[in-house]
């Protein structure tokens, strides 16, 4: 049996956060451009993290103008209220956090609802103060895990590396799933996440900050795959 390190490809995630909104469709295809493999679209109510970002009429047009999966990060209080209009605005992915269950019922039964609203795949957000552990019940019904680097809200923070044990920890469990990772990713740490076992990357700044689109693709591709596990 393959290892659960290489049952993925390794996916680059721009986040669409750190990109120019009011250019969002050039911004768009120029990643697509210089070979994303996913766009992190970052959703933010203002009440479970202390910020706003976008809802699903721009997912919509983000849709519209993508050609790669669109990797929605819902950091929302009811994720299962609105699953179905971000499923329809064009979502691949959605993924919600595990923070807002205070057991493991509830988190399944949000589960249930997001899969019930028609998206591709599903998957549970940990922030960084959050146990790995609450989720173990739920692994096999996760297409992916997303382990916070950065306390969710805002784009542009620092790397926390405690985190890495959370992914080492679920690939020893024998997590077949997704992993990503997402905040403070950079030349330096994203072959950190790669080699603790994630392989769907989220980079924001580190991706729109750098001269060239395509070359830094292609550094962080290079890195990633340096990196990973056998």
């Amino acid at each position: 049996m393959s290892s659960p390190n290489q049952i993925h490809p390794i996916r680059i995630a721009p986040s669409l956060l750190a990109c120019d909104f009011a250019r969002i469709a050039e911004e768009v295809r120029a990643v697509e451009a210089a070979g994303c493999d996913w766009h992190h679209v970052d959703v933010m109510d203002g009440h479970f993290v202390p910020n706003i970002s976008i809802g699903p009429p721009v997912v919509q047009k983000i849709f519209e103008c993508a050609t790669k999966p669109l990797d929605v990060h819902l950091m929302i209080s009811e994720p299962g209220r609105y699953a179905k209009a971000f499923a329809k605005a064009g979502a691949h992915m959605i993924t919600f956090h595990a923070e807002l269950f205070d057991s493991t019922d509830g988190m399944g039964a949000a589960l249930a609802e997001v899969r019930a609203s028609g998206v591709a795949q599903v998957g549970m957000a940990l922030n960084p103060a959050t146990d790995v552990r609450r989720i173990e019940p739920l692994l096999d019904e996760l297409d992916m895990v997303l382990v916070m680097s950065v306390n969710p809200g805002f784009g542009g923070q620092s790397f926390m590396p405690e985190v890495l044990s959370k992914v080492s920890w679920l690939r020893e469990q024998g997590y077949r799933g997704q992993i990503e990772m997402d905040g403070g990713l950079n030349l330096e740490t994203l072959p950190l996440c790669v080699a603790a076992g994630a392989d769907t990357l989220v980079a924001g700044s580190a991706i729109f900050g750098a001269p060239d689109l395509t070359l830094r693709i292609q550094e962080l591709r290079k890195l990633a795959a340096a990196a990973r596990p056998v």
